[in-house]
């Protein structure tokens, strides 16, 4: 899950209408921006694992690489189409298209987005995945995230999760987080279901490149 902060439609364009690569100067063409995380899942009742994506935009461009998402020992590759408007309400928005491999085969449909507003933040980013294998195996996934970023290094807020990945009790699992950036990286710590028994701790490192 890409989560603390990324269309091929353009790409085609550049290859499939006449003029449209000339048109295009070098100080106009957009610089490659990659990043790249790993959330490590540390559950009470089955064996922790870690969850990396990387993802590389390029003006409305987005590409996504993620594995244990979808499921343990699960692939997925998605391309997406960079939408936003600026402002004092500053809003991100970016439809996603992929495939699943590996312990799960499938197609899907998603979405990632934000909305900023001074120091708050509200992100989501959701998929509806069809099991080609199994119907009863498709599911919609969702991770949305309220921020508050009282200063520059830290931030704070609560989660919401829905997942297949692993077994729950809860279908909407939830629970607070505590962020710390430096630069270009970032170290959250998630804990979800903070009135069970047991919580779940999620460790996230984020980094941009």
């Amino acid at each position: 899950m890409t989560r603390i902060r990324g269309s091929t439609l353009g790409a085609l364009l550049l290859l499939l209408v006449p003029g449209a690569a000339s048109a295009q100067t070098p100080d106009s063409v957009p610089d490659w921006a990659f990043a790249a995380s790993a959330y490590s899942y540390l559950l009470p009742d089955a064996p922790s694992y870690v969850q990396p994506t990387a993802t590389a935009d390029r003006g409305t461009l987005h590409l996504e690489a993620r594995y244990n998402y979808e499921a343990i020992h699960a692939a997925s590759a998605w391309a997406g189409y960079n939408l936003g408007a600026e402002g004092t309400l500053a809003l991100a928005f970016t439809p996603i298209i992929g495939g699943v491999a590996g312990s799960m085969t499938g197609v899907g449909l998603g979405y990632e987005g934000s909305l900023s507003w001074k120091r708050l933040e509200l992100y989501s980013e959701g998929e509806y995945v069809i099991d080609t294998e199994d119907s009863s195996g498709s599911f919609f996934y969702n991770w949305s995230q309220l921020t508050y970023s009282p200063a520059a290094w830290v931030n704070f807020g609560l989660l919401t999760q829905r997942t297949r990945t692993y077994d729950t009790d809860r279908d909407i699992q939830r629970g607070p987080f505590l962020g710390f950036t430096y630069k270009e990286l970032s170290l959250t710590t998630f804990v979800l279901n903070p009135d069970d028994a047991s919580a779940t701790v999620i460790i996230g490192l984020d980094i941009e490149f």
